[in-house]
């Protein structure tokens, strides 16, 4: 017990490294997505291939990858060098932005032809069609798969310990290493729970809430 109370203060710092990496995620990605996923859509073609390639690059190559890209290739192609920190929210923000407008286009997919010609015949414009009519009802359609995702990215945190990023998974694996001990992993491993049930049930009350409309 003495021991977990000595390392849970360390542990600890890397859990608010990680859950700052996970929130400035969400907070870029989502509504990243949404233009990207229009832009997939879009009847200009040069955009419409712009966002597809970057889709499937982005969905299509591992995070770790990325992240390793981002990391090196900067100071070394082009002179910036930015830190562990800042790279990753980067490389996670376009990576999940990726994944997100996919799952956003398959909720326009989904919204009815006749939405959009009822819209139009009540003379609504295009765009007030996709602000009052289409997106609204998209977004109570993604609310599930998108909270797949949001369950995903807090384990994905971990990976960032592969540029050095002293998040929670790094700061364990340096004790372990150190103390010779698995208790850190462990502990570790409780507090991604903990994050991953609270993400649960605030999720679920959502998609409760949205369901209902």
């Amino acid at each position: 017990m003495a021991y977990v109370k000595e390392i849970l203060p360390v542990l600890m710092s890397g859990a608010m490294i990680s859950l700052k990496l996970f929130a400035l995620t969400l907070i870029l990605s989502l509504p990243l997505g949404l233009p990207i996923c229009l832009g997939e859509q879009s009847k200009i073609a040069p955009v419409r291939w712009i966002c597809k390639t970057f889709v499937f690059i982005f969905r299509g190559t591992p995070l770790m990858l990325q992240l390793f890209f981002f990391y090196f290739f900067f100071p070394i192609q082009l002179g910036i060098r930015m830190d562990a920190f800042p790279t990753a929210v980067l490389t996670f923000a376009i990576n999940y932005a990726a994944y997100f407008a996919e799952i956003y286009r398959g909720g326009f997919n989904s919204i009815d032809k006749g939405q959009y010609e009822a819209a139009y015949s009540l003379g609504f414009t295009q765009r007030q069609t996709l602000t009052k009519v289409v997106i609204p009802q998209m977004f109570r359609i993604v609310i599930p798969p998108i909270s797949n995702e949001v369950i995903t990215l807090i384990k994905d945190t971990a990976l960032a310990s592969t540029i050095t990023l002293a998040e929670m998974m790094k700061v364990s694996q340096g004790i372990v290493n150190r103390d010779g001990t698995l208790i850190p992993y462990v502990m570790a491993a409780g507090i991604y729970l903990l994050f991953t049930f609270v993400m649960t049930i605030g999720l679920g009350r959502a998609e409760a809430k949205y369901s209902q409309y």
